[in-house]
């Protein structure tokens, strides 16, 4: 039985924690949180020990831990962590800095630890299905990969004030899919932004709207569109063009029933988040890390992942801010 620690107790805590819950070759044996309130919640819903971040990371049981506190927290706890021997599962991002994360993934490289940063949306059933077809050539050479990102509704400005902006922090998933359909880096990026949503998440000096073209060596394309506003629900789609044929990941729908009548066809609205969206992503991703550490098999996406989708973060970034093609 793994013994993995939670450290953040917020809502990605929970939704790691009743993961566990139902393994049998993993438990959440500890939690930890800034908020004591929120660590005795979960702790009590999953039967576990409530410890500090010091504590947990250098207690000799604990095997793992999943690194779910706020960004500017994980450089130092992925290195101590590290230092104490502990495989580490991080949600993206790893840190705001290149350079960071760079020293973070050497701490790891000198430790000789497993480290998985959590792009969830790999695991996503029909994503992954997406991608298998693809490397199966059922369309032959990939052209062209659309995918399209848009949330409900934007975060409070709060958040957008501290989240490193739409690239960094809602484009980073999509960025990360780009590379993993199209099964090569890109070499060129431009990208465009755009406050059109809020007039506040412009003041805080990020953008709402926003697109990115990304082109590989081979002459691959890739389009990615985000909004944070979508009034018709949370917007997931993926196509895939490509020499035989199309494939296309839809929208998933809170059900499946189809109303037509004299005034045309009525289908369900889309699932609310992306808790819901990606509930079954979020579910295999700590399945595959757990497997992999008890298998010794090897864990993906990797900690070279996560810094590559924060260099096309940066990118985008700053062409949206200067107008300018990127060499990556």
């Amino acid at each position: 039985m793994l013994n993995v620690g939670l450290l953040g107790c917020g809502r990605i805590g929970h939704v790691h924690g009743a993961t566990l819950r139902n393994m049998t070759t993993a438990r959440a044996a500890a939690v930890s949180d800034a908020v004591p309130a929120a660590a005795d919640a979960l702790a009590a819903s999953l039967g576990a020990k409530v410890m500090s971040s010091d504590e947990m990371l250098t207690d000799p049981t604990i095997d793992a831990v999943v690194i779910g506190t706020p960004t500017t927290t994980h450089y130092d706890l992925i290195h101590q962590a590290a230092a104490n021997g502990k495989a580490i599962f991080c949600e993206k991002p790893v840190d705001l800095s290149v350079e960071r994360i760079k020293e973070c993934l050497s701490a790891v490289d000198s430790a000789g630890v497993p480290f998985m940063t959590a792009f969830n949306r790999r695991f996503d059933p029909n994503f992954a299905h997406l991608e298998r077809q693809i490397r199966d050539q059922v369309v032959g050479n990939v052209e062209l990969v659309t995918i399209l990102s848009r949330d409900p509704a934007p975060p409070p400005i709060d958040y957008i004030k501290t989240s490193g902006g739409i690239f960094r922090d809602m484009m980073i998933h999509d960025l990360d899919m780009a590379r993993f359909l199209l099964g090569e880096d890109p070499v060129e990026l431009h990208a465009l932004g755009s406050c059109v949503v809020d007039p506040a998440i412009g003041e805080a000096g990020d953008f709402d709207t926003a697109t990115v073209t990304l082109k590989t060596a081979s002459g691959k394309i890739c389009q990615i569109s985000n909004s944070r506003r979508a009034t018709y629900g949370y917007d997931q789609r993926i196509e895939v063009h490509g020499e035989k044929g199309l494939l296309r990941a839809e929208n998933q729908l809170q059900h499946s029933v189809e109303l037509a009548n004299g005034e045309g066809y009525r289908r369900a609205p889309t699932v609310p988040f992306f808790l819901e969206r990606y509930a079954a992503a979020y579910r295999a991703e700590m399945a595959h890390f757990v497997d992999t550490i008890v298998s010794g098999g090897t864990m993906t996406p990797t900690g070279v992942d996560g810094l590559k989708a924060q260099i096309l973060a940066d990118a985008a970034s700053e062409s949206a801010r200067d107008g300018l093609l990127k060499q990556v």
